[in-house]
């Protein structure tokens, strides 16, 4: 199951409502995202589902047609998400296995992470936990959420998870780093179908009395049924996160450290890491003149060009109908530009 409902705020103005981040083509070759994602997803399972918002299904079938899609009618983050692909999937196989991608993440190291899933599954097959995988840090990163092992990353195989840490700061993740016990969590999960479904039971009750009601009528009257009750719960359906709602409070969470190449693509300034950069340290999509000019990132739609003279650092991005230019250092406050674009009614440029 690959999670390709989000919006992708510190990607504006490129990744908007009606263009989602993980349908741009930020990965090498200008594959999208999401393209990369399924394509990776098929080297280690045969069926794929990909849950993504209504308004972008269409987007998001005419861009991988074939793959089947499930469509939710309101965002409502996911916990609800997953659980939706669950009920689905347990519905046609009762002892079903689910792993669960997001849609926008670069790997680097595609083999190892076809070898990685495949451990994954098989841990979840046998036996009653939920299986992630996580990245061995790198660098004191403020901006990813942590998992913590009883043992150090390098002795570890599959290790039980000790606690779930969220964006720590500067600090905090450098200690994270030298104690050689603390991974990036990927957001990754293995399990079984009906162990996922048990647990939002036991732990988001509200959430599983919408799929109860998604699952009975699956059951009774088909899809058609499932997705006229989804529609009809969904807007009044809580709106938690896995992570918060289930994984930071399951049982028999375990974990696989990998080195995969990870990236979350989480603003302009992390295609650095995934396009490489030039002579200069430049990051360039599109058409740029780049004069006296270094270690900036620089993108622009066909058909535009962009210009940069004696400037560094920076992040210069021009799509559709915005710009934007910030320093490359706070790339992540893009999305305060989505904030205030909502707070003074200018939605048509979000």
């Amino acid at each position: 199951m690959i999670l390709a409902g989000g919006s992708g705020t510190r990607l504006w103005p490129a990744s908007r409502r009606a263009r989602a981040k993980q349908l741009l083509p930020l990965a090498k070759g200008g594959e999208t995202l999401l393209g990369a994602t399924v394509r990776r997803a098929r080297t280690a399972v045969e069926d794929v589902v990909i849950v993504t918002a209504r308004d972008q299904a269409d987007a998001t079938a005419a861009a991988l047609p074939g793959v089947e899609i499930l469509a939710e009618p309101a965002p409502r983050n996911t916990a609800l998400a997953i659980g939706l692909a669950a009920v689905h999937l347990a519905h046609r196989d009762p002892g079903a296995v689910l792993g669960v991608l997001p849609a926008d993440h670069h790997i680097a190291d595609e083999p190892g992470l076809t070898s990685t899933i495949s451990r994954a599954f098989a841990v979840a097959e046998s036996d009653p936990v939920i299986c992630t995988i996580g990245i061995r840090p790198t660098r004191p990163e403020t901006g990813f959420g942590y998992l913590e092992i009883d043992v150090a990353i390098k002795d570890a195989g599959v290790a039980p998870v000790k606690a779930f840490v969220e964006k720590p700061d500067v600090a905090t993740a450098s200690t994270f780093i030298a104690g050689g016990k603390h991974l990036w969590n990927a957001g990754m999960f293995f399990a079984r179908a009906d162990k996922i479904l048990a647990d939002i039971k036991r732990l988001l009750p509200d959430t599983a009395a919408v799929l109860d009601d998604i699952a009975a009528a699956l059951r009774d009257r088909g899809a058609v049924a499932a997705a006229e009750v989804a529609a009809k719960r969904y807007p009044a359906a809580p709106s938690i996160s896995f992570d918060h709602g289930v994984m930071e409070h399951t049982t028999g969470v375990v974990v696989i450290p990998a080195d995969l190449g990870w990236n979350d693509v989480g603003s302009w300034a992390a295609l650095r890491d995934v396009l490489g950069t030039d002579a200069e340290g430049n990051t360039v999509i599109g058409d740029a003149i780049v004069l006296d000019a270094g270690n900036n990132v620089i993108a622009t739609d066909p058909g535009t060009v962009v210009a940069v003279i004696g400037v560094n650092d920076l992040v210069v991005v021009r799509s559709g109908d915005a710009v934007v230019v910030l320093p490359r250092s706070r790339a992540q406050e893009v999305r305060r530009v989505v904030d205030e674009l909502t707070r003074r009614g200018w939605d048509r440029y979000s």
